[in-house]
């Protein structure tokens, strides 16, 4: 489901501010091409609010051109009318990546923090400097949607990396099996 030379788009739904975050594996490691949010405004209708994310989305998509889409999956929370929201602009994104063509691939905020800072428990501010640093960025991003989106992207670069590493050694099935564990039961608490 992934091609080490394409295009990561991680996006991190919201209604008010979708974050996303384009990233490809360089020689020098993780590259940043794009990245930013997406807003709309709340006093516009929810109707015409989702409108725009999708609108902007494929427009989003269409000229980065990303092999995968990911985002996150959607765990309770304690305010109904965010879960609600949130909910929303995650079916627009999963329907704007259906609607072009590209697959999508769902993390737990466990595992993106994982992946990213090596603690499924760590703090945002934490995964936004861990981001920072491994893409070489002059400064945290200025929207932490945006880091979110990019730490998705990074999830899944890191995945992708582990698989591959999986299919080619052959001899050390042993230590794949052990990370694959590890996401698992971070991904389970």
């Amino acid at each position: 489901m992934f091609d080490s030379k394409g295009i990561v788009l991680g996006v991190d739904p919201g209604l008010s501010h979708c974050g996303y975050g384009a990233i490809r594996r360089a020689p020098s490691g993780p590259e940043s091409l794009a990245y930013g949010e997406i807003s709309t405004d709340p006093a516009s209708d929810v109707a015409e609010r989702l409108l725009v994310l999708a609108d902007e989305l494929t427009e989003l998509i269409e000229g980065l051109a990303p092999t995968v889409l990911v985002v996150e999956r959607i765990l309770f929370q304690n305010n109904a009318k965010t879960a609600i929201s949130v909910g929303q602009a995650s079916g627009v994104v999963l329907l704007t990546a259906a609607r072009v063509g590209i697959p999508v691939v769902i993390y737990s905020p466990n595992e993106v923090k994982l992946a990213v800072t090596g603690s499924g428990a760590a703090p945002k501010r934490q995964v936004q400097l861990m981001v920072t640093r491994l893409l070489n960025l002059e400064a945290v991003p200025g929207s932490p949607d945006a880091a979110d989106a990019l730490a998705l992207a990074l999830c899944h670069l890191q995945s992708a990396h582990l698989r591959s590493l999986g299919d080619a050694t052959k001899s050390a099935p042993g230590l794949v099996n052990a990370i694959s564990a590890a996401l698992a039961r971070e991904s389970a608490s």
